[in-house]
């Protein structure tokens, strides 16, 4: 029995940098490059009068409110017609470029912050650009394919991979990724407006925890005493007198269990004198479910790390003792090569998710900030099993 000939170039699969060589007879591949370049007019046509609509509306109404943020819908739809193209220069061309990474503008921040990203984006102006000078370029491919199907049929095939080559060339270059530069820059730019955003909430936090709470009793206080001094002036040192400076006593003691607390909230003294471990024992121990704590850690992390690590597991048990249900819970902490991964769970009711209120979404994003991830994992009936990963950065002593 003897061995099958070894496939030919022409029989092997083609992908996005080898393909058959152009011959006199008209194969496959070259049937799929002409309906290509055939196809280049019409969806040239169409591309062209997207840019030409884009650029001339939202030109006009730059001067009113609404012109920047139809801009920016334009390049998001942009986008879209570049995904359109990849797919056809894909299935008649051979060309497999991948999808660019999606704007960082759902991960947070101000709608100012997002419409600025959308208006930077490299990949729907390249897309514009692409639309805009294929016009020329679909009118000259459709005129010379179709002249050559009928006068040049013997170097149909030659003339076809010379033209295809420059569309191939185009979509390379105008409909590829960005650049992991450009894309690094976008997602800083958002983590950077998330960081700020975050910053910004946890001061109105503290200013409103010190007027609605410390400050007010210490100004109950001052009014408890003057009125207690007055009374001795006069010397009226009676049961009323003593009673004031009691119950003085007692908003003094509020007030600053009120500071502690606000203090612990800022940043915990147990967490700078002691590190994690101990801390999360800390905040466990308040916890109105039994939380069994275990962290195998060889060293501490970075300070920031290390408060975005507690602060993280705080919410958790604070959300497991207002929703969850459950009986018991643990929260797991340790090191796996350079990330610092935490797993709280709990045996609750479950039905936790991102979209359920802003606390959970805005663990996220904090640690989407850093390079961090958030995955919940909490089906109906439970258990809830939430991991969070943060990159380990050594503590500098």
């Amino acid at each position: 029995m003897t061995a099958p000939a070894p496939a030919s170039a022409a029989d092997r699969t083609d992908g996005p940098d080898r393909l058959p060589p152009a011959r006199f007879a008209l194969g496959p591949h070259t049937w799929k490059e002409i309906a290509h370049l055939l196809l280049n007019l019409p969806v040239a046509l169409l591309g062209f009068t997207y840019v030409f609509t884009v650029v001339l509306v939202s030109g006009v109404l730059t001067l009113t409110v609404i012109g920047l943020p139809l801009l920016a819908v334009c390049l998001l739809g942009a986008r879209q017609l570049g995904k359109l193209e990849r797919l056809r220069s894909r299935a008649l061309l051979g060309v497999r470029v991948e999808e660019p990474t999606p704007l960082p503008i759902a991960r947070g921040g101000g709608p100012m912050q997002r419409l600025w990203l959308a208006l930077k984006d490299p990949v729907g102006w390249r897309t514009l650009l692409y639309d805009f000078i294929r016009l020329p370029w679909g009118i000259l491919t459709f005129a010379l394919v179709l002249a050559s199907l009928f006068v040049l049929w013997p170097v149909l095939p030659f003339i076809t991979r010379g033209l295809a080559n420059v569309d191939r060339a185009m979509v390379r270059g105008l409909l590829s990724p960005s650049d992991e530069l450009e894309r690094r820059i976008a997602e800083l730019e958002s983590d950077r407006g998330i960081v700020v955003d975050t910053a910004a909430a946890d001061l109105r936090r503290i200013e409103r925890d010190l007027h609605d709470g410390a400050q007010a009793r210490l100004v109950n206080l001052a009014m408890g005493l003057g009125l207690a001094k007055e009374k001795l002036r006069e010397g009226r040192a009676d049961e009323h007198v003593a009673a004031m400076v009691a119950e003085a006593h007692g908003e003094v003691k509020l007030a600053l269990q009120e500071l502690r607390d606000l203090a612990r909230g800022i940043h915990p003294a147990v967490l700078t004198d002691r590190g994690l471990d101990a801390a999360l024992s800390s905040v466990a121990s308040r916890c109105t479910v039994p939380v069994k704590v275990t962290a195998d850690l060889p060293a501490r992390p970075a300070p920031a790390i290390e408060g975005i690590a507690y602060f993280t597991v705080s919410e958790l048990l604070q959300n497991l003792s207002k929703h969850s249900q459950a009986r018991s819970a643990s929260v797991e902490v340790w090191r796996s090569d350079d990330r610092l991964l935490i797993q709280v769970r709990d045996d609750g009711r479950g039905g936790a998710t991102l979209e359920g209120g802003s606390g959970m979404r805005g663990l996220a994003e904090r640690l989407g900030a850093v390079d961090g991830l958030f995955v919940v994992d909490s089906p109906a009936g439970g258990p809830t099993v939430v991991t969070a990963e943060l990159p380990w950065r050594d503590r500098k002593e």
